[in-house]
């Protein structure tokens, strides 16, 4: 790995030093800025651009004594083309570089809407080397189309080629450092379990919190049902939504340890693989996750989540950290559910602000 010792003298190689004065018909080796405080920042002069005599008024004004020219040599690279040569090296399947670089620095952009999955280990790798970086919006961030989603730069004006191409070995051998999958339109179907809400004791509040929540993702409720706390009438209401046309099922009630709460064993009586009961997350504790494979004509996986109470008193809670990342087709175990610890503490705000929050992340 090559790292760049800068040196700012005004014979730095890659570079000369000119006094503003006498630079008229040279080339400006990088973009210069212009600020107004409270008003304004723009690019006042391109890289490139011919110096004339009208322009050293205003380079001073500017505080530009000295300008820079290039002098560059084979196995450099000014930081314009190295920035895009990172970007073009990091980025996956839903993004793409958003216009042409400016001060060596180059945004990326979702191409749609989707989650946004960053590969943490590349990334880390990727700022290692030195004269790079990159910034990214927290990985399973749900995005828009045109969102930036991160932004990488070159950090000298020159570097030395071979840091560029150390930084596209790491995404050869980590993978790319970012992307956006595309979130499904879910055909949910839901059983709301309890003998109090099926016998009328009280009313459901389930309901309007999961097909609200559903709805958000462009969802189609195929079929909701209310089931007492009974295995069998449970699992009977889920094979019906199965048949149904449901690709994926949520139950919600009867998750947590008392005796009447069998909702997650007539779940396992489903016939479902992978079942992992329980998360590092708060609220959302007793979630559980499971996969129903070959019930669909295309013999995908069926999504089948069990939904605590917890969602009925919390804005925000497991639910929402999971649903998007399994309508994305990423396969959720034990593993992922425990990584959830670091972040996954509700504060518990006066007003809700997810995701602009801590929560999950």
């Amino acid at each position: 790995m090559c790292k760049i010792q800068q040196n700012n003298s005004p014979k730095e190689k890659g570079r000369r030093k000119i006094p503003v004065k006498e630079a008229v018909g040279l080339k400006l080796a990088h973009d210069i800025t212009e600020i107004q405080p409270g008003e304004f920042k723009c690019r006042a002069y391109r890289k490139g651009h011919v110096i004339n005599p009208d322009d050293i008024k205003h380079l001073l004004k500017l505080g530009k004594e000295h300008v820079f020219v290039l002098n560059m040599e084979p196995d450099e690279m000014h930081e314009d083309e190295a920035a895009q040569c990172l970007a073009a090296a990091m980025m996956g399947d839903g993004v793409a570089a958003a216009g042409e670089p400016k001060e060596g620095k180059i945004n990326i952009i979702a191409t749609r809407d989707g989650l946004l999955k960053v590969n943490k280990e590349a990334l880390l790798q990727f700022n290692m080397l030195g004269s790079i970086m990159c910034a990214t919006l927290h990985d399973n961030t749900v995005v828009k189309k045109g969102r930036v989603v991160a932004g990488t730069r070159a950090i000298p004006l020159v570097l030395k080629r071979a840091v560029v191409d150390e930084a596209m070995s790491v995404t050869e051998r980590f993978g790319k450092v970012l992307g956006v999958r595309e979130i499904r339109k879910p055909k949910a179907g839901i059983v709301i379990t309890g003998n109090e809400v099926y016998h009328g004791r009280i009313n459901d509040a389930f309901a309007p919190v999961i097909v609200k929540k559903v709805q958000e993702y462009d969802g189609e409720i195929v079929g909701l049902y209310f089931a007492p706390d009974d295995e069998d009438i449970i699992r009977q209401r889920l094979a019906e939504l199965i048949e149904g046309g449901a690709d994926l099922l949520i139950s919600a009630g009867g998750m947590s340890v008392d005796p009447d709460d069998v909702t997650r064993f007539a779940i396992r009586r489903l016939g479902v693989d992978d079942i992992t009961y329980g998360s590092a997350v708060l609220p959302g504790a007793m979630f559980l996750l499971a996969y129903l494979t070959g019930r669909t004509p295309d013999k995908n996986q069926i999504p089948v989540l069990g939904i605590p109470a917890c969602a009925i008193y919390h804005k925000t809670t497991i639910f929402d950290l999971i649903l998007p990342r399994v309508l994305a087709g990423e396969k959720i175990g034990r593993t992922e559910l425990a990584a959830l610890g670091h972040g996954g503490l509700c504060l518990n705000c006066a007003e809700c602000r997810y995701p602009a929050c801590p929560f999950g992340k």
